[in-house]
């Protein structure tokens, strides 16, 4: 069984001082909408980095700490489009090549920011994907694999997101933090299980791929059925082996959210505070307006703001694409 190990503490410090004036420290603002209990909902608006997401933190603190050797023949790494970016951007950084091996249902948007950054892409059907995913390799690409979720430094560099949240808001109670394979979640946990120990790190995901909240459910990993999306930066037919044990330990539950729901979400950020966030950024906002319990000050982590123009104006015309 394949293991990994969740970031210290220290790891997850020393990725913020190698992010420092390379990667935004985004900002905490107030939701503009009544949710249930009267609770405070704040956005963490990750959509506002230079890839449109939080993935630049976690694929530049991986990258830095690596060896020379280790990338002197170019990195790849496998993504729905937006951990592509932030290992392309990296990558640039260095002066290495860089590829991608992406899912078939990969957005337009995701794909033409990708080749803007120089990457070479190879395009699988989306079981083919995620077996890359699984197995962190795939034959016929060279150089150093970054893997998108499990990689211990690039937990570390999502976990400067903690940090940051605890800086801005010392008293949160709740941090909703979409859930695709764990990374994002169990760095974000990770660091507040040290600063802020009496946070809770609770994941969402759309109801249509929600592997997370029925393995919790059942005490083992479980997986369901899976549906392509509009949220198409999270979700899949069961969990990475080596994430499970971290996010039972780490994670206080998982809310599913609809389509709709999201949808709705997606548009009231963009109608009450020009906010552009992509369905996985939405299930967050979703999920606090239909209430956390006993919990007053939540943060909503919009991990991205990478949506097909298309799929927005659909969205603010009030149906789900």
């Amino acid at each position: 069984m394949r293991t990994t190990t969740a970031p210290t503490i220290d790891d997850i410090r020393a990725a913020a001082d190698r992010l420092r004036g390379v990667v935004v420290r985004t900002p905490l603002i107030r939701l503009g909408a009544d949710v249930p209990g009267g609770a405070e909902v704040w956005l963490k608006l990750e959509n506002l980095q230079p890839i449109g997401s939080f993935k630049l933190r976690g694929a530049m603190n991986a990258l830095r700490v690596a060896p020379p050797e280790a990338v002197r023949d170019g990195v790849y790494t496998a993504s729905a489009g937006n951990m592509a970016q932030g290992v392309a951007w990296s990558a640039r950084e260095l002066g290495v090549p860089s590829a991608v091996v992406v899912p078939d249902h990969a957005p337009a948007t995701k794909l033409q920011a990708i080749e803007r950054l120089g990457m070479r892409i190879v395009k699988l059907p989306f079981d083919r994907w995620w077996q890359v995913v699984e197995d962190h390799a795939y034959p016929g690409l060279d150089g150093l694999f970054v893997h998108p979720v499990s990689d211990p430094a690039v937990m570390a560099g999502n976990g400067t997101i903690g940090l940051e949240i605890a800086e801005d808001l010392p008293d949160v109670d709740a941090v909703l933090v979409p859930y695709g394979g764990g990374g994002l979640s169990c760095g974000i946990a990770s660091a507040l299980a040290a600063v802020r120990p009496g946070a809770q790190v609770i994941a969402t995901e759309a109801a249509t791929a929600a592997p997370l909240a029925a393995s919790l459910a059942a005490g083992e990993p479980t997986a369901v059925d899976y549906t392509a999306s509009f949220v198409d930066g999270i979700g899949s037919r069961s969990l990475l082996e080596e994430m499970w044990p971290l996010a039972r330990d780490l994670l206080a539950g998982s809310v599913p959210v609809s389509l709709e729901q999201t949808a709705a979400a997606v548009r009231l950020l963009a109608e009450r505070h020009r906010v552009i966030a992509e369905g996985a950024g939405g299930t967050a906002v979703a999920a606090a307006l239909q209430g956390i319990p006993e919990a007053q000050r939540i943060v909503c982590v919009v991990s991205g703001g990478n949506l097909d123009a298309a799929k927005l104006c659909a969205i603010l015309d009030g149906r789900v694409p």
